[in-house]
């Protein structure tokens, strides 16, 4: 069966481990849908030299190059603090209109807003697919999410950009195969692009965010036990702490996982902030929870990625001894003592709540 998407993906300039975040995820959760990169500084490499992973997927220095892959699709493959189309980009982005290639992009920046953009999709019959762009008919929250009978659980950080998108995806199978139904709420362009729906929560307007969050969590518990809720920012982030608490309230989870990157002392970017100790982390994120709901960090998910093996070896050890809490890196090693964590507080929960609506005995 063909597929419905093959991507050219645009990273020139930016193709790397952490320049180009929305590029990588695809390659790492829908390879099959990835034609090829474009980048001209990696061209003649492969995904897997330049990442560590994908494979055979190749890169290519330009759009002509790209076009001999068959895409059907140009997919920005950047997410850029603010979210702004680079400009260089826009002749790139016009001659695949011209084409006939879809655009995809969860850039803030909405493409299809663009008239010349526009004006191109049109006389070639391609769409422009704004991942970003909220939905209409938002509500505020107003704790809905309280009547759901599946498990939440919400990943959370010391920081932005440090995997909590990622450690969900990895732990998700490995929680199917202990026997449990379940799925992914993606809140941001790339979740959405990988899961196939969402809402990215940091374009919403700021009395919505929370609405939002509550909306695609109840829309993901349909059918499912525990349900995989994407996290963003982060508490302490100077920037970005309000989308953070607002997903956290609308949410409502059950439980969280704490993600971070040992190597990371300070918000990338704002080095005047310090990262506290993760049990620190773990007390804000629990105390911010509990006037709505009691939730626990159950788990530690880790991002080693700049570590050599055996520092990442020894740095899981010291947390988990730190913490108490299951620790590991879910990319770099096996994610099922997160999974596990999960299942047995899903387990666990259900067990509790089956003893509290048990109807009484007249003896």
């Amino acid at each position: 069966m063909a597929l419905s998407r093959r991507f050219l993906i645009l990273a020139e300039g930016s193709f790397g481990p952490l320049s180009s975040k929305t590029a990588n995820a695809c390659i790492r959760y829908v390879p099959d849908e990835v034609a090829a990169v474009l980048d001209s500084g990696t061209a003649g490499r492969r995904a897997q030299d330049v990442l560590g992973f994908g494979g055979n997927i190749p890169v290519v220095a330009t759009l002509a190059e790209g076009m001999t892959h068959k895409p059907t699709a140009l997919l920005i493959g950047i997410a850029p603090a603010g979210g702004q189309f680079p400009d260089a980009w826009r002749s790139i982005v016009c001659d695949a209109l011209r084409a006939g290639l879809d655009v995809w992009s969860g850039l803030h920046t909405m493409l299809g807003d663009d008239r010349e953009f526009g004006a191109l999709a049109a006389a070639s019959g391609a769409t422009i697919r704004d991942l970003r762009r909220t939905p209409s008919g938002l509500d505020v929250a107003s704790g809905r999410v309280r009547d759901l009978e599946a498990t939440i659980v919400l990943t959370v950080g010391t920081d932005c950009n440090i995997g909590k998108m990622t450690a969900q995806l990895q732990v998700q199978s490995s929680v199917r195969q202990l026997g449990h139904r379940v799925n992914f709420a993606a809140t941001g362009q790339t979740g959405i692009l990988v899961e196939g729906r969402g809402i990215a929560v940091d374009a919403v307007v700021a009395d919505f965010i929370a609405g939002a969050a509550e909306s695609l969590t109840i829309e993901a518990a349909d059918g499912a036990d525990i349900v995989l809720v994407e996290g963003q920012g982060s508490l302490i982030h100077p920037a970005y702490s309000g989308v953070t608490l607002g997903l956290m309230h609308g949410a409502l989870p059950h439980a969280m996982v704490l993600c971070a990157q040992p190597s990371r002392t300070t918000i990338h970017r704002n080095p005047w902030v310090q990262i506290p100790s993760l049990s620190e982390m773990i007390r804000l994120y629990e105390s911010a929870m509990e006037p709505l709901r009691p939730s626990p960090v159950i788990a530690i998910a880790l991002n080693t990625f700049d570590l050599d093996d055996r520092e990442a070896r020894n740095v899981i050890e010291r947390v988990r001894s730190e913490t108490g809490l299951p620790t590991t890196d879910p990319v770099r090693y096996e994610p099922l003592v997160i999974a596990e964590a999960i299942s047995a507080f899903h387990v666990e929960r259900v067990a509790e709540r089956n003893v509290l609506t048990r109807p009484a005995t007249i003896g």
